[in-house]
Formats: structure tokens, C-alpha cells, sequence
């Protein structure tokens, strides 16, 4: 395997999905490697449904917001509505799925040697790492992470990057349903073909008019309204970095 496709944050955005599938870097890449939080929104089952005909050239790994759509449809409370709505919305052949996802997941990738897949980060699907995030917290997350590991990709914060960090490869596609900062369906490509593993960062452009009026008549509720907020992009990265940045831990050391 020396092509890799990396989809991250979908959140049940089908045209965005569709956008992305259509590349031909990523029709012909040897696996499309899903990075988490994959259904929760307005068309679960549809994207669902498409990525599992994809068969064995798709491998999952589990998010944040799969796991919430599992602990909600066995009974927990979410106060998102997207949540809610991926829970009554999949069969049960779906939830299987998405509870049989690992978390973090580690893939041999020719150029790249071994490759660890996660969602927010190794040891926590729901934990915030920003391409700002201090190094000391970066050798926190790192720490168990076995030596022979020489590249990390997440995704969680919706914002692509690379960084450095010791000497590790650390990448986040962006998100393809849900983008911070700029429109567009975000992924990434890791082309081991070229000596030492080339990475790149990649956006997929498609109607988003036109994505807005399909996700708006889905029948989730306050669709049209989530449609023109995160299709359209309307946060900012600088909002997202805003955001997030008080979770790793940054307002605790100044």
C-alpha cells in the first residue's frame, strides 16, 4: 500500500462526500482511510451506504461523534441535534458498524513506513491538538506512541495542517462536510511513492448552493439553517483556533 486517500469529519454532508470520491487521486488510491466522525449529520445513512460500497478499500476509524450516535441510540441524552438525528436516522447494520470502530488504528504505508490513523488524538477521540498547540502538550499526546511511528494523522478540529513535532509528521486532512475556514471538501493524500512519503493537503470543490438546498429538505431539524452555516464555512479558522484553543490546555500555562 503506498497511496492513501484521508477523509476525515464528514458528518453526513453526501454531496461534499461525493466531491471528494470523485478524485481521481482518490479512485485510485490503493485505501481511503476515514478518520472519524463520520455520520453525525444531516444524511447518515446515505453516507453510510456509500462508504460501505467501498468494501475493503475503505478502513474506519472511530470519532467522537460515531461513538456519541452509538451511546445515544442506547438510550444516553445528546443535546445535539445532528447526534440525535444520525441516531434515529441508521439502521442497525449501520450502528454495528460504528460501534465495531478501533480507535486509533496503525497502517503500514510505503515511503511513510508506519502510519498512525486517529481521531482527535492517540489516546483520546475527543481531544484538542491545534497546529499552534504548545510542544509540551504535543509530548503529552505523543508519549505512547511506539518509536517506529514516524507520521500521525487526526482530524476533530475541521482545520488541515502540518507540523513537525520532534522529528513526527503530524497531519490533519481538514473536514470534508463540516470545513472551518475555507469552503470546500477537505481530505488529504499520502503518496508514499516518492521517496520519504510525500503529503498533500487537498480540497474538492462542488455546488454548495446546491448542497445547501439537499441537505436543507433532509427533514433534520434546523437543517437548512446548519447547511448555510458549515457548508458555506462561515466559521472562520481564526473563530475555530478562537474556540478550540482553550481546550488544549493553553490557558493553564499562559
Amino acid at each position: 500500500m503506498t497511496t492513501v486517500a484521508v477523509l476525515s469529519d464528514i458528518h453526513g454532508v453526501r454531496p461534499a462526500l461525493e466531491a471528494v470520491l470523485a478524485e481521481p487521486d482518490v479512485v485510485a488510491a490503493d485505501r481511503v482511510v476515514l478518520t472519524g466522525d463520520i455520520v453525525s449529520g444531516p444524511q447518515p445513512a446515505q453516507v453510510m451506504e456509500r462508504l460501505l460500497g467501498l468494501g475493503d478499500r475503505a478502513v474506519w476509524v472511530r470519532g467522537n461523534a460515531d461513538r456519541e450516535v452509538v451511546e445515544t441510540v442506547d438510550g444516553k441524552h445528546s443535546q445535539h441535534a445532528e447526534t440525535v438525528w444520525a441516531a434515529r436516522s441508521l439502521s442497525d447494520k449501520h450502528v454495528a458498524v460504528l460501534r465495531g470502530l478501533p480507535h486509533p488504528l496503525t497502517l503500514p504505508v510505503g515511503g511513510f513506513g508506519e502510519v498512525m490513523f486517529c481521531h482527535g488524538s492517540p489516546r483520546d477521540d475527543d481531544e484538542v491538538v491545534l497546529v499552534d498547540t504548545r510542544v509540551s502538550r504535543w509530548r503529552e499526546v505523543l508519549a505512547d506512541v511506539p518509536d517506529d511511528v514516524r507520521t500521525l494523522v487526526c482530524g476533530h478540529t475541521h482545520m488541515p495542517f502540518q507540523r513537525l513535532v520532534e522529528g513526527r509528521l503530524v497531519v490533519n486532512p481538514g473536514s470534508v462536510g463540516m470545513p472551518y475556514g475555507r469552503a470546500g471538501a477537505h481530505w488529504a493524500l499520502l503518496d508514499g511513492r516518492a521517496p520519504g512519503g510525500v503529503v498533500q493537503l487537498r480540497v474538492s470543490s462542488y455546488d454548495i448552493p446546491a448542497a445547501v438546498e439537499e441537505v436543507a429538505g433532509c427533514g433534520m431539524p434546523g437543517a437548512r439553517e446548519w447547511a448555510e452555516e458549515f457548508l458555506t464555512a462561515a466559521n472562520s479558522d481564526v473563530d475555530a483556533l478562537t474556540a478550540f484553543g482553550p481546550r488544549d490546555g493553553r490557558a493553564a500555562h499562559g
